[in-house]
Formats: C-alpha cells, structure tokens, sequence
C-alpha cells in the first residue's frame, strides 16, 4: 500500500509541512516594510489593516506593490515547497515542470493555501491579529493553476477599476478563483480535500472582510483609487 493510500500516514507525514505553511503564511510584510522603509507602523494608518490596498493608501504605490508581491510569495511559497517536501516525503516522485503535478501528493496543495492564509489572517508575530488574506491567496492560486490565478486578477480588476471597491473585487475574485481550483484539484484527484481546503480559504477571507461587507451594505466603503496619480 502506498503512503496516498492510508489516509492517516499521508496525513502523520504532511501535518508539519501544514504548520510550515501556516509559518510561512504568518510573516506580516506589510508591518516589516512600513517599519523598515517608512519609519511608520502601518497598523495606525488608514484603516489599520497590514495588507497591500492600505500600504497603498497610507504609504503610496511603491509600498503598495511591494507588499502585494510579498504577500502573494508567501502563498507560492506555501504550496511549492510544502508540496515538493511531501513528495518527496511520500517517495511519489518530482515535481515535474511549472504547474504540472506528478503525482497525488499533490492534492494536499489547497490545504496548504489555506494554512498559509490562516497564517497571514492570524499571525502570531502580531498576538494573532493580522490581515485578510487575500494577496497570499492570490499567489497560491496562481502556484496551483494559473487559470485561477488570472480568473482572480480578471475579476479583481473587472469590478476595482470602475468601483473602487477592493473589498468587493477581492471576495468575488477569492470566490471565482477558489471555486475553479477545487473543481481542478477534485476531479484530478477524485478527492474532497481540495474543495473543502478552498471553501475554508474562501470562509476565511469572506469572514475577515466581515466590517468591509458591512460597509457596503451602508453605502459607506472605503473607495481605492488604482488609476490615480
């Protein structure tokens, strides 16, 4: 029997590959930029939030951009190292290639794009305060299936540049591309856990925006101005 073929022995090898992810997941970019490059803490800015749509606003398109990629590393790092060390850890074989999965290990991916979200959301650098996820699920998506990942930025973008709504171009976005990976990763691997890891991503992410739903509903969300010099 093969290691995919005892759910408990497939998880007793992966279970520290998750909490790495969750490690992984947990370094708050966004505080470690403001501190480090703008003598600032961008907690006590703008709305307060560690993520790339308030260094923007707080700190400008430089500080903006360069959270966003750090952000989303954190999730590319989540899924290829964490799946690549569980391969081999399975003896299942090598990751062959960029986005192409050679073996059934790999359908603990979305599992790990969850825990790296958990992380950013509750990180414990921050007494487990953090942000909403969205950027690090981003670069998961795109490390799991590259159509999901422009699926996300299409329908992020699609409903911010005329909106300026980030809010809500990240939760319909984090829906879309979570949806597409757990059909992919399901029927690849004829296995529930991808589509129970994304809808726990995509819980998450919908739950952290909890104040930002409200908002809207109220009329009163916080505008982002993309295309402004």
């Amino acid at each position: 029997m093969s290691p995919l073929e005892d759910p408990r022995l497939a998880f007793e090898l992966d279970w520290p590959l998750l909490v790495l992810s969750f490690l992984i997941g947990s370094i708050p970019w966004g505080v470690v930029v403001s501190r480090l490059f703008y003598k600032r803490d961008i907690r006590s800015s703008g709305s307060g939030n560690i993520g790339a749509a308030n260094a923007l606003r707080t700190l400008g398109r430089k500080a903006g951009a360069a959270v966003l990629i750090l952000d989303a590393l954190k999730g590319v790092a989540a899924v290829l190292v964490c799946g690549l060390l569980l391969s081999n850890s399975l003896g299942t074989g090598a990751h062959r290639g960029w986005n192409t999965f050679a073996d059934d290990s790999w359908q603990f991916a979305p599992a790990h794009a969850l825990f790296a979200v958990a992380g950013h959301c509750y990180t414990p650098w921050l007494r487990f305060g953090g942000g909403k996820g969205v950027a690090t699920f981003l670069g998961a998506a795109f490390a799991m299936s590259w159509e999901a990942g422009l699926a996300f930025v299409a329908c992020w973008l699609g409903i911010v540049l005329p909106t300026g709504i980030a809010s809500a171009g990240s939760i319909f976005a984090t829906c879309v591309a979570g949806g597409l990976i757990a059909i992919q990763y399901g029927g690849l691997y004829h296995s529930p856990l991808p589509g129970f890891s994304m809808f726990g991503a995509v819980l998450l992410i919908v739950w952290k925006h909890r104040e930002n739903i409200a908002r809207l509903r109220a009329g009163t969300e916080n505008r982002l101005q993309l295309l402004k010099r």
